[in-house]
C-alpha cells in the first residue's frame, strides 16, 4: 500500500511539470489526434490519467464531499462566485408571500424546496424504497407525456421547439409535492421482480426489472396514452467541461446509420435551446434534452421547485390550465429578481456552481488489476460509447477555467438505443423510448462514498456495477455478453477500474 501511495504521488507530481508542455495552447491538431487515440499499452498509466478533468481535477482527500469542490485553477474572484452559488444551490424556497421576499415563490407544486435536496452532495440520486417506508423520491422524479395529437405538435417536435407533449391534466413532471393548501400530485410506487441471468463460472446474478405506478393521484387520471419516465438526479461533477467540448468533435463520433458496421449507431439530440434562442446540441440530461447549463438550470428551477427565472418567466411552473386554483396561486415575483422568482443573476450563479464542481482525481491508476480491467473494458468494446478522451475547445466564451483541458469523461454525449429492458418508451426532442444519452463515468467509483449507495442508470434499478453493465442491450449487447462470458477474474478486474473512475 505504501508502494502503491508513492507511485501515485510521483504521478501527480510528473504531472504538475509536463501537462502544458503536451496540452498548451501551442498544440497542433495532429498532436491532439494521437492524445486522443485509444491507448493499445495497458501495462502503466497513461500519461494525465490520474487528472480527470486536466487542471480541473481534485486531489482533495475523497470523502463524502468529494463532488462538492471548486475547480482548482478559479480565481480568488471567481472562487467567491462559486461559494455565493453554493449558497443559491442550498437555498431552501418557501411558498409566498412571505417576508423573506428573496427566496418565495415555491410551488405552488413541486419535487424539492432547493437544488441540493435533490443532488444530495452533488452526487446521484436513488430511487424511494419498494415499501415507501422512507420517503426518498425527491432525488426521482417521474416525467410524463403524451404522444403528439396533432401535426402541429408532431412539427414542434421534429422541428426542436418542444422535447415532448405533457400530459394535460399533470404536465410534464409529476410533482410530489405542493404548498399548503394544494394537492400534490402524486407519488411514484414501485414494486421489482426479480430476472435471473448465468455468467460464465457457474455465477448467477438477479436484476430487478422495476414497474412503476403512481398512487394517491391529487387531479383525476392520466390521459389514456400517458408516457412515464422515471429519472434519478444525476451526479453534478464536470458539467462545465461537457459543455466545454467543440460540438464538431462529439458530432464526430456520430453514426447514425452505422456505416463503419460496428452495431454502435450514435446520434445527436438536437433540442430547441431557450438560452441561444435556437436548435443546438443537446448535452444534458438523461436523454440529452438540454443544450447549455444555462438551459438546464432554468428548467430544473421551473419544472423542479417551481420557480420563475428568464428563460421560464411563468411563476406557478408546471402546473396546467385544468389546475386553475395551482396557477391562480401567489407568487414571489419580486423586484428584488427583476419581477421574478429568480433573476438572472441568480440563474447565472447557480450555474456557474454547477459548472465548475471539479472532478476527483483517478485512485490505484497504477493497480495490476484495475490496469487489467481497463483492458478488458477497451477490448471488449465499451469504449465505442464511453469514449476516454476528449480536449476542450481554445476559446470559450464565459469558461476560461475549462478551456484547452485534456479531460477524461468516458462519454461520447450521444443518444444510443439501449434495448427494451432499459426502454421507457418516451420521446424526448430527437431522442426514441429506447434511447439514452452515453453517461459519464468519471467518479462513479466514489459514488458510495459520497451518497451511500450503489444505485446505477437512469432509474437507479442497477445496484452495483455489475448489475448495470447486464442491463445493457441494443447496441450495448455485444459487449455485455462479452462480459457475460468472462471469466469471473476478468469481471472483476473491470469493476476494479470502474471503481477507480
Amino acid at each position: 500500500m505504501i508502494w502503491k501511495n508513492f507511485q501515485n504521488a510521483w504521478y501527480r507530481f510528473g504531472l504538475i511539470f509536463s501537462i502544458f508542455a503536451i496540452i498548451g495552447p501551442t498544440s497542433g491538431l495532429a498532436n491532439d489526434v494521437e492524445i486522443l487515440r485509444p491507448t493499445t499499452d495497458f501495462s502503466q498509466p497513461e500519461k494525465y490519467e490520474l487528472n480527470s478533468a486536466g487542471a480541473l481535477t481534485s486531489h482533495n482527500y475523497p470523502n463524502n464531499n468529494a463532488f462538492s469542490q471548486s475547480s482548482p485553477n478559479l480565481s480568488f474572484e471567481r472562487e467567491l462566485s462559486f461559494k455565493v452559488g453554493n449558497g443559491l444551490f442550498k437555498r431552501l424556497w418557501v411558498s409566498a408571500p412571505a417576508s423573506t421576499q428573496t427566496s418565495d415563490g415555491l410551488g405552488p407544486l413541486f419535487n424539492s424546496r432547493s437544488c441540493q435536496r435533490c443532488h444530495i452532495k452533488d452526487g446521484r440520486g436513488r430511487p424511494p424504497s419498494e415499501d415507501l417506508s422512507s420517503d426518498l423520491s425527491t432525488s426521482m422524479v417521474m416525467r410524463l407525456s403524451i404522444p403528439p395529437q396533432t401535426a402541429h405538435q408532431q412539427t414542434l417536435i421534429e422541428s426542436g421547439k418542444i422535447n415532448a407533449v405533457p400530459e394535460p391534466t399533470y404536465g410534464s413532471q409529476l410533482q410530489n409535492f405542493g404548498i399548503q393548501g394544494h394537492r400534490s400530485e402524486g407519488r411514484i410506487q414501485i414494486s421489482y421482480a426479480n430476472v435471473p441471468l448465468d455468467l460464465w463460472g457457474g455465477e448467477t446474478i438477479y436484476l430487478q426489472k422495476p414497474t412503476y405506478s403512481v398512487t394517491n393521484k391529487g387531479y383525476g387520471a392520466f390521459h389514456p396514452s400517458i408516457m412515464v419516465s422515471p429519472r434519478v438526479a444525476p451526479q453534478m461533477i464536470g458539467l462545465g467541461l461537457l459543455e466545454a467540448i467543440a460540438e464538431k468533435d462529439i458530432l464526430t463520433l456520430a453514426d447514425p446509420d452505422d456505416t463503419d458496421g460496428d452495431g454502435i449507431s450514435g446520434r445527436p439530440n438536437w433540442v430547441w435551446s431557450a438560452s441561444l434562442n435556437r436548435t443546438a446540441l443537446g448535452r444534458f440530461g438523461l436523454k440529452a434534452g438540454k443544450a447549455t447549463m444555462t438551459d438546464q438550470t432554468s428548467a430544473a428551477f421551473s419544472r423542479d421547485i417551481g420557480i420563475s427565472s428568464p428563460l421560464h418567466p411563468i411563476a406557478y411552473g408546471d402546473c396546467t390550465e385544468k389546475q386553475p386554483f395551482c396557477q391562480q396561486a401567489p407568487n414571489g415575483n419580486s423586484k428584488h429578481h427583476d419581477n421574478l422568482e429568480a433573476s438572472q443573476r441568480v440563474v447565472d450563479l447557480v450555474t456557474f456552481y454547477s459548472r465548475n464542481l471539479a472532478v476527483p482525481a483517478r485512485r490505484d491508476v497504477s493497480s495490476e488489476d484495475v490496469l487489467a480491467g481497463k483492458q478488458k473494458f477497451y477490448e471488449a468494446g465499451c469504449i465505442s460509447c464511453h469514449v476516454p478522451k476528449f480536449i476542450t475547445g481554445r476559446r470559450i466564451r464565459n469558461l476560461p477555467e475549462q478551456q484547452r483541458q485534456l479531460i477524461w469523461p468516458y462519454t461520447d454525449l450521444l443518444l444510443h438505443d439501449m434495448g427494451e429492458g432499459l426502454a421507457d418508451n418516451s420521446q424526448e426532442g430527437r431522442a426514441s423510448g429506447r434511447e439514452w444519452k452515453t453517461p459519464p463515468l468519471w467518479g462513479i467509483g466514489l459514488t458510495k462514498t459520497v451518497s451511500d449507495h450503489t444505485f446505477f442508470l437512469h432509474d437507479g434499478r442497477a445496484r452495483n456495477l455489475t448489475e448495470a453493465i447486464l442491463w445493457h442491450g441494443g447496441e450495448a449487447e455485444k459487449a455485455k455478453n462479452i462480459f457475460k462470458e468472462m471469466s469471473p477474474a476478468d469481471r472483476k478486474n473491470i469493476i476494479s477500474f470502474l471503481s477507480s473512475l
